[in-house]
């Protein structure tokens, strides 16, 4: 069975063979990746057909019906699942991306800390807006 270091190591040119391996981390990341791109994509066709092409489509989504649909936990669950997996998703490509483009320490840094805080403020707003959502005040 091939892991992902003998993969990593076979694939590496020459030329960089002073680069370090991945570190376990990364490699769990990588791994993350992978999954969480398979599961994001049957959560979104989902979240794609039940929203837009069931029914009348999306005339039909309103205040109502998210109410009606967040009664459920299956579905609250649903969503939540599918906002987590995403903004760690996408999360962990930008922070590929800024290693790779940004090369000064201090501003890979301060990017990177910029990044992590605003993750965190997205996903404890939607955990809070899914988790305290009350359909007796709107609508």
């Amino acid at each position: 069975m091939v892991t992902v270091e003998d993969a990593y190591r076979k694939r590496k040119p020459k030329a960089f063979s002073n680069e370090r391996r991945p570190s376990s981390t990364e490699i769990w990341w990588w791994f993350f990746m992978r999954i969480s791109g398979v599961a994001l994509l049957f959560l979104v066709l989902i979240h794609l057909y039940i929203m837009h092409l069931v029914g009348s489509g999306v005339e039909r989504v309103s205040f109502d019906f998210v109410a009606e649909r967040w009664d459920n936990v299956g579905w609250k669950t649903f969503d939540w699942v599918l906002l987590v997996l995403a903004l760690l998703h996408g999360t962990n490509g930008l922070r590929v991306i800024i290693d790779d483009y940004v090369r000064a320490p201090g501003k890979r840094t301060a990017i990177k800390g910029t990044l992590y805080a605003l993750t965190a403020v997205l996903m404890i707003m939607g955990t809070a807006v899914v988790v305290t959502f009350d359909p007796s005040v709107g609508g």
